[in-house]
């Protein structure tokens, strides 16, 4: 195999920091793992080039080895016994074997041997190193109605049906794990997370605010004035209220527990704001604006 230039493949230089080398072999992988680009082969080498280099260059002892000994520091140790036995013969002037301690282009770099066994060069069978899953993300749109209740749904996530259980009170842009729904690991590695994001869309009549809800009830003037028992429809049930006389436009009352579910804590509820909004009467027919006139005279 051709040498691998470690520091290259990584986009560093030869002074870079352990988290430097960390930093540097993250990114790559997120960009080139071979989940994202199952069709791109150039990718995949690439792939298995920065998984070598970060396995020799995260390591203390294999990087000294690599700095001092090149292309050729998986043999450091054969170099250095054939220096030896170099020295040691010219001092004796022996005439025994000579080692030129050139090792042919074969017991070079090799991804194959460094990273999923079969050594050379007898370093023996090596272990295979092996990498976490990719992790997904993915959106899930609801409408209020559905975040108020507890419920399951199923999800399509890459080829695979997912049932999860949604809990009530959900927030718009919360994210939830499943540990272990995301990309498959490399030679037996844990499998990546899947993060669920949850998207709440806006309810035309009723606003949330962390757990409580506000909405606008129109009233008559007359019930307004006089005081009544209206209907209010909450997201899941009817109730009736009260109005009291002389009630002002823009007044407000707060319906205790109907608001919106608390999230994992069953039975608990927020608030529910009405805010009253008056209607005046309109298209008055001759009776009617006389009865006004005559109001209107009663009060000075």
């Amino acid at each position: 195999m051709n040498f691998i230039d470690y520091y290259k493949a990584l986009g560093i230089d030869k002074n870079a920091s352990a988290d430097d080398i960390k930093k540097a072999y993250r990114k790559l992988a997120r960009k080139l793992h071979p989940d994202l680009n199952p069709d791109d082969k150039e990718a995949q080498k690439k792939f298995q080039q920065i998984n070598e280099a970060n396995e020799v260059l995260s390591d203390t002892e294999k990087r000294a080895k690599y700095d001092k000994y090149g292309k050729d520091w998986q043999h450091g140790g054969e170099y250095e016994k054939a220096r030896q036995a170099r020295s040691q013969q010219s001092y004796a002037g022996g005439g025994g074997p000579q080692f030129s301690g050139n090792f042919g282009e074969d017991d070079f770099s090799d991804f194959f041997a460094s990273m999923f066994g079969g050594g050379q060069g007898g370093g023996g069978s090596r272990s295979q190193a092996k990498y976490r899953g990719q992790d997904f993300n993915a959106e899930l749109h609801l409408p209020l109605h559905n975040a108020y209740k507890t419920h399951q749904q199923t999800l399509d996530i890459s080829g695979k049906s997912i049932r999860i259980t949604i809990p009530a009170g959900v927030e718009n842009g919360q994210k939830i794990k499943l540990k272990g729904y995301g990309s498959p690991g490399v030679n037996g590695g844990p499998a990546g997370d899947l993060y669920i994001a949850f998207v709440i869309a806006d309810d035309p009549h009723i606003k949330r605010l962390g757990n409580d809800l506000y909405m606008t009830k129109d009233l008559d003037l007359y019930d307004a004035l006089l005081g009544s028992e209206v209907t209010i429809h909450t997201i899941d049930s009817i109730v009736k209220v009260k109005v009291k006389p002389e009630t002002h436009n823009g007044s407000k009352i707060k319906l205790r527990a109907k608001g919106f579910p608390i999230y994992k804590k069953d039975g608990e509820f927020g608030d529910l704001y009405v805010t009253w909004q008056i209607k005046l009467p309109t298209q008055l027919t001759d009776a009617e604006k006389e009865l006004f006139e005559q109001l209107k005279a009663l009060r000075p």
